[in-house]
């Protein structure tokens, strides 16, 4: 009867298990785990190219990776510059979008 009662028993934390697995689902607001590294794999491609460019200064630049959506941030000393880092995030492999919030410095 003991054999029995320890089935019974793993087959019900079991079910308890499974019940609370959607809690870990990524809702609208949060990411999953997985996302978290493929953004984090993202941003860091894309300022590995920005620093091998000659045009786009990645010391200057930020970047930062939300769901495959790459925001650049910083000054640029040119928009030929800036234009350049946009197109360099773009060319990375997971990149959705790239929103452009980098500002050219004054007298550039």
């Amino acid at each position: 009867m003991k054999k029995g009662t320890a089935i019974l028993a793993a087959i019900l934390m079991g079910a308890s298990v499974t019940a609370a697995l959607p809690g870990c689902a990524p809702t609208p607001t949060s990411r999953s785990a997985g996302t978290v590294v493929d953004d984090a794999t993202i941003t860091a491609r894309v300022k590995t190219q920005l620093a091998k460019d000659p045009v786009a200064k990645a010391t200057q630049i930020n970047v930062e990776t939300y769901r495959g959506v790459v925001q650049l941030s910083g000054f640029a000393d040119s928009r030929q510059g800036a234009r350049r880092a946009v197109e360099i995030a773009e060319d990375v492999p997971g990149v959705v979008d790239v929103r452009n919030d980098i500002r050219i410095t004054p007298g550039s």
